[in-house]
C-alpha cells in the first residue's frame, strides 16, 4: 500500500509558499477554545490528571530532560550513544534502523491483528527507549517485538508472545531475528526499567478527529489522508519532540495543501504557533521525499555493525 503522499514532487516548496501566507502567532478569538483549554485537555491527552498545556508540553531547553515523561529538543534525540560509536553507528545509521523497526512493529502488529494505537504507542517505547539505552546493549530486533508485546497490554490489546515468536519465524528467515519467549520476557523487564515504568503515551489520533471536525474538514478524503500522515509520523522522532496536537495540525496543513483546501482563515483563528507547525510538516515532506524508499540493503548494512549473534 503506497504512502497518502505518493505524488510529492515540488509539494515542499508549494507548502513553503502557501504557509506565507497564514499567520504565524496566536490570534486573540479562537473558536477552538475547548480543545486547548485546561478543562478540555483530554481532547488531545485523553487523561484527567495532566499539568496545563504549557506545562506538560513544554520541553526542557538546553539540556536532556529528567523524566521519560517529558518532550526532548531535538539536539537529545539525535545522539548516538558511545557504545553505539564504538561500532561506527552513525546518525544516519541510528535514524534508519530506528525507521526500520518501526516498520518492523508495524509488519508484525498487522501478523497479530492489533490497532494501530498499539502499534503507535509500541514504536513510541522503542524510541524512548533509545534515548536512553544503546542499541549495542539493547538489540533493536528483539527490543522491536518486546515494544509491541508491551504496548499490547498496556493498550488492553494483549497478544501473547508465543505468537509474537511464531510470526517472527514466520517473517524472517534470518536468524538474528530468531529469539525465544524468554528472551521478550526478560527484555521486556529491561525495558520497563529504561521506561522508569511509565507506559503512557498521548497519540495525535484523538486530537486530529475534534480538528478536522472544527475545521469542517472530516470528509472521507481529508480524514484518510490526515490519518495516513499521522502513522507515518511515527517512522520520525516527532512523537518525542513535539506535543501530539501540534503534530495533527502539521498533517492537517499537509492535507489542506495538498487537496486544495482553503483553511488560513481557521488555522488564523488558532492560539497555536504556526511557525512550529510549518516546521513540523516540512520533516514530514522531507521524510516522503528523501527516506520513504531507501533499500533494505542500507538497513541490514547499519544493523550488521551490531552483530549480536553469529
Amino acid at each position: 500500500m503506497g504512502s497518502p503522499l505518493d505524488n510529492l514532487n515540488g509539494q515542499q516548496n508549494w507548502l513553503n509558499s502557501q504557509s506565507k501566507n497564514v499567520p504565524r502567532g496566536p490570534s486573540s478569538t479562537c473558536p477552538v477554545n475547548r480543545i486547548w483549554s485546561e478543562e478540555v485537555i483530554d481532547c488531545w491527552g485523553n487523561s484527567d490528571t495532566l499539568n496545563l498545556p504549557g506545562k506538560k508540553w513544554l520541553p526542557i531547553s538546553g539540556r536532556r530532560p529528567t523524566s521519560i515523561k517529558q518532550l526532548f529538543d531535538q539536539e537529545y534525540v539525535d545522539v548516538v550513544l558511545p557504545l553505539d560509536k564504538e561500532k561506527g553507528i552513525t546518525l544516519e545509521d541510528f535514524k534508519l534502523i530506528k525507521m526500520h523497526m518501526a516498520s518492523y512493529i508495524s509488519k508484525l502488529a498487522q501478523h497479530v491483528k492489533v490497532r494501530q494505537r498499539v502499534v503507535a504507542t509500541a514504536v513510541t517505547y522503542m524510541r524512548r527507549v533509545y534515548t536512553r539505552k544503546s542499541m549495542s546493549e539493547y538489540d533493536p530486533r528483539l527490543v522491536a517485538p518486546t515494544c509491541l508485546y508491551l504496548a499490547s497490554k498496556a493498550e488492553e490489546s494483549t497478544v501473547q508472545a508465543k505468537l509474537l515468536v511464531f510470526y517472527i519465524r514466520k517473517i524472517y528467515s534470518d536468524e538474528k531475528y530468531r529469539y525465544e519467549i524468554k528472551d521478550i520476557l526478560e527484555m521486556e523487564m529491561k525495558i520497563l526499567e529504561a521506561l522508569d515504568y511509565y507506559l503512557v503515551v498521548y497519540h495525535p489520533y484523538r486530537s486530529l478527529s475534534q480538528l478536522l471536525q472544527d475545521a469542517g474538514l472530516n470528509d472521507i478524503s481529508m480524514t484518510q489522508l490526515t490519518w495516513g500522515v499521522v502513522n507515518d509520523t511515527y517512522k520520525m522522532d516527532l512523537a518525542l519532540v513535539h506535543p501530539p496536537h501540534l503534530i495533527a495540525l502539521a498533517c492537517i496543513y499537509i492535507a489542506s495543501v495538498l487537496r486544495e483546501k482553503d483553511t488560513t482563515a481557521w488555522f488564523e483563528e488558532l492560539r497555536v504557533d504556526m511557525n512550529v507547525v510549518k516546521n513540523i510538516s516540512m520533516e514530514i515532506l522531507d521524510f516522503y521525499e528523501n527516506h520513504r524508499m531507501i533499500p533494505d540493503e542500507r538497513f541490514n548494512a547499519a544493523l550488521n555493525k551490531l552483530a549480536f549473534k553469529p
